[in-house]
């Protein structure tokens, strides 16, 4: 409503909230309160707001047949790579990566781009924790470029996608993980 009233448009949504388990726990011991609030803040909330942003990005269109609109979502390596000390992340970050797929598929009709970037070892606050612990890995060769992710690394390729550089690739997931999920032998 913000937005709506100090701007009177709305051209782009980066969902970019995402929380991890306040507790790295197993799955077979995490509990119901941590699930509930992991899920709440990184599938439910870009979920619904998703919704409401695509309706009124769908009226503008109906409104200017040249608006574009875009949607990008930030989700993780996690959303394939199964963690199941954080069980709960993991899941959150495969539903939002579903629902990219779902709102390219409903919002292609009106011409407005989804997009998922998935990044990867990231160094956030979030990451700050286990960082001995990816320091040790990254030193043993678990990445093609060897060196932890930033937020610049992620904020690049969303400002690509934002600008329209992928004017033909609704649906698409940007992988943003130094090549950590390159198959190799």
């Amino acid at each position: 409503d913000e937005i709506h009233d100090e701007f009177g448009r709305l051209d782009l949504l980066v969902n970019n909230a995402g929380v991890a388990p306040k507790e790295r726990k197993d799955i077979l011991e995490a509990g119901e309160e941590s699930y509930e609030w992991v899920m709440k803040v990184n599938l439910q909330g870009p979920y619904f707001l998703t919704q409401r942003v695509a309706n009124w990005m769908i009226r503008q269109k109906h409104e200017h047949s040249s608006f574009e609109g875009c949607i990008i979502n930030v989700t993780s390596v996690s959303s394939t790579a199964a963690s199941p000390n954080r069980g709960e992340y993991c899941i959150s970050k495969a539903g939002l990566t579903m629902a990219s797929q779902l709102w390219a598929v409903r919002l292609a009709e009106f011409g407005i781009p989804v997009f998922e970037v998935r990044p990867g070892i990231t160094a956030t606050d979030m990451t700050a924790g286990v960082k001995e612990k990816y320091d040790a890995l990254i030193a043993e060769g678990i990445l093609l470029q060897p060196r932890w992710g930033t937020p610049a690394d992620v904020g690049h390729a969303v400002a690509a996608l934002a600008r329209g550089d992928f004017p033909y690739s609704t649906g698409q997931v940007i992988m943003v993980d130094g090549g950590l999920l390159v198959e190799r032998l």
